[in-house]
């Protein structure tokens, strides 16, 4: 995963457990515009979610968060 969007996942997630507490869910889609602007880097993170890691479509944030500065 490139590193552009290992820190943008990171900083959603801490958004989201900020706003909404610990027990907060996402989907790789929180990750991006309602739009397809930059269907790569979708894909990317659609791989890694559903491909690589087999994850459902809403995992708790900090989940995601401390998978994704392990390097997973």
């Amino acid at each position: 995963m490139r590193n552009a969007l290992r820190a943008k996942i990171i900083d959603i997630c801490e958004k989201k457990i900020n706003a909404k507490g610990d027990n907060v869910g996402v989907s790789f889609y929180a990750f991006f515009a309602n739009k397809n602007d930059d269907s790569e880097l979708l894909m990317e993170a659609a791989t890694w979610w559903i491909q690589t890691h087999q994850l459902d479509h809403f995992v708790k944030a900090n989940k995601i968060k401390a998978m994704v500065e392990a390097g997973l």
